[in-house]
């Protein structure tokens, strides 16, 4: 593998290199990162995990959501811990390149990426039905409307990183709140027998009323039940923008979490046994259409449904950022075109936010469909939820001395159990919708193509995450000399 030197001249030209690629650190502490990680989800507390219904019933998904949290719980305990050894903007990459070598890391980085870049271009889709569904200005969703929000939230990222996480922190708080809202205006109409409504199939193994498809469908919908969940593991993306990232990651990410699992469970519970579960089973607005059994809007209904639009906007705007982060962290370290990780005077990846929102724009204008895309996120999302288990279990094993500010409970059991649940996540999205993973591994064979034949000799030593691998290496020759 050719890399860079580490001669005088050379090491000049390294820091130089470094210096041109440098973020805004001490940005973020772990309030605005437990933000960031409820940003990134938010959005699938209003809509999304509904369609699970249609695979599982409410008890199907019920235990897919108990499932996909665990899976979400065991691995974000696992990053907690690798967060805080190797805190770089790499983030799984990072993790995934020390324990599993290049392939590896970039394996990890490029599942990551297709998550983050796709989750957006599906997002923005949503935001232009909501602006139209809403009737806001007589606006209506098509490109227009998808170029205006890329170029406005583009702008408030390219402005700098702290600015862009308190934009974040004030419109996710706004969704958090009006999920409170919603569950307190349901509870009254609450009933237990609304849960089980769907019709029971019959021919299907093991149905019942809570079982409407059998147990076929509880893996079916697994990838619902990811949705109340999906992306707060981009929470390490921010490490290098973070005061004290040891000590404050590792907090934002249990903290995250915690939220997030409260939010899950009431939104599922409120949504389903106000209306029904039949009732909302396909409705693109589940929250709403709880509150209006009628069809009539109410106040409370209008506050949830713009809401919605904030929830929507908080977790589009957190992924442009996760996306460029990782998109930057790759093309530091030379596994993508370098000139990709150039900062600007702010400490702003722009090239890492311009190339995957110009090819999100792209995305989301010439085929409109959100929910394929959704799926094709997904499909990354679990191969890279399966690599970072992999490399907790691999680390632990490999190098038990290495210094650990905190340390996942439960060790090597709990990144297993997590390891075990996105295997069996990876093989349901072949479930629900298998173009949306053959389209994602068409993109993961092209980008092999390209780090095979091509980037996987351009490495750069003195990129964060490629020197820590490099010194893992030199202490194991050591070791064994």
């Amino acid at each position: 593998m050719s890399q860079e030197s580490t001669s005088p001249p050379a090491a000049a030209q390294a820091d130089d290199y470094l210096e041109r690629r440098a973020l805004r650190r001490g940005s973020a502490g772990w309030v605005l990162l437990t933000g960031l990680g409820v940003a990134y989800v938010v959005s699938g507390d209003y809509s999304g995990w509904n369609f699970g219904l249609a695979e599982g019933g409410f008890g199907g998904l019920a235990i897919a959501m108990v499932l996909m949290g665990a899976m979400y719980a065991c691995m974000v305990f696992a990053l907690a811990e690798l967060s805080s050894v190797l805190p770089t903007a790499g983030g799984g990459y990072g993790f995934a390149r020390r324990a599993l070598g290049p392939w590896g890391g970039f394996l990890t980085g490029t599942a990551i990426l297709i998550e983050y870049v796709l989750a957006p271009a599906a997002i923005v889709i949503f935001i232009g039905d909501y602006v139209e569904s809403l009737g806001l200005f007589g606006l209506e969703s098509g490109w227009p409307m998808y170029l205006v929000c890329f170029a406005i939230f583009l702008g408030i990222h390219l402005w700098g990183v702290g600015e862009a996480l308190r934009f974040s922190f004030v419109v996710t708080g706004i969704a958090v709140a009006a999920l409170i809202v919603f569950a307190l205006a349901a509870l009254p109409d609450f009933s237990f027998a609304s849960l089980d409504d769907i019709p029971v199939n019959s021919s299907a193994a093991g149905s019942n009323s809570w079982l409407p498809f059998g147990l076929l469908g509880i893996w079916a919908a697994f990838p619902f039940g990811m949705w109340f969940f999906l992306g707060v593991e981009g929470v390490p993306l921010a490490a290098e923008e973070t005061r004290d990232p040891a000590r404050t990651l590792p907090k934002a990410i249990r903290w995250s979490m915690g939220i997030l699992v409260v939010l899950a469970v009431v939104t599922f519970f409120a949504a389903a046994g106000t209306r029904g579960s039949a009732a909302i089973q396909e409705a693109g607005n589940p929250l709403v259409e709880a509150l209006q059994p009628d069809g009539r809007a109410t106040t409370v209904s209008r506050i949830v449904n713009y809401a919605g639009l904030a929830g929507l906007v908080a977790s589009f705007f957190s992924l442009i950022y996760a996306g460029s982060r990782q998109l930057f962290a790759l093309s530091r370290a030379g596994y993508l075109p370098r000139f990709l990780s150039l900062t600007s005077r702010r400490k702003a990846p722009y090239l890492g936010l311009l190339v995957p929102g110009t090819i999100g724009f792209l995305l989301a204008a010439v085929s409109g469909n959100g929910a394929r895309m959704l799926n094709i996120a997904v499909f990354g999302a679990t191969i890279s939820y399966a690599l970072m288990s992999l490399s907790h279990i691999v680390l632990r094993r490999r190098e038990p001395e290495l210094p650990r500010p905190y340390r996942t409970p439960g060790g090597v059991l709990t990144s297993s159990v997590a390891l075990v649940l996105a295997c069996a996540a990876l093989v349901a999205t072949f479930l629900v919708d298998v173009t949306a993973a053959f389209i994602a591994l068409a993109v993961y064979v092209v980008a092999l193509a390209y780090f095979g034949l091509y980037s996987r000799k351009r490495l750069v030593a003195k990129a964060p995450e490629e020197e820590f691998a490099a010194l893992a290496a030199a202490e194991a020759e050591l070791t064994r000399d």
